[in-house]
């Protein structure tokens, strides 16, 4: 049996550990990843940032004994329903009033659109009322 030596690679030191492995990570950064690198096309991309998506504001009366609600619906489908529920509960908050998430639905009591769609607006989305 032979010992091998020839194969082996040293783990005691030596110049193959001192080498900086981070340090050509920066000549491999994308300009949108490191903002040194041309910051201004970066912040021409966040000023021209759409809307996130369309949502449907509308007050309703009808079915409901009399009482209005304000739903809010057509939410985008990659929107999460744990995300819909967080912001079911910061309209109530918001609001001071009692709401539900119905499906993908958002329903809050009493005639609130207006602050609804305030909030949607700050948090990027694009409300459309609709309805009478």
């Amino acid at each position: 049996m032979s010992t091998g030596k020839k194969n082996k690679i040293s783990t005691k030191g030596g110049s193959f550990f001192h080498t900086d492995f981070f340090s050509e990570l920066e000549s491999y950064a994308s300009p949108d990843l490191n903002p040194k690198i041309n910051s201004k096309a970066v912040d021409k991309k966040i000023s021209a940032k759409k809307p996130q998506a369309r949502v449907e504001v509308r007050r309703e009366k009808s079915g409901r004994g009399g009482k209005t609600v304000t739903t809010m619906k057509a939410f985008p489908s990659h929107t999460s329903i744990e995300t819909l529920e967080l912001m079911t509960s910061e309209f109530r908050k918001l609001c001071a009033c009692g709401g539900t998430l119905k499906g993908r639905v958002i329903e809050l009591q009493g005639d609130v659109c207006d602050q609804v769609c305030d909030k949607l607006k700050a948090d990027g989305y694009q409300p459309v009322r609709t309805g009478g």
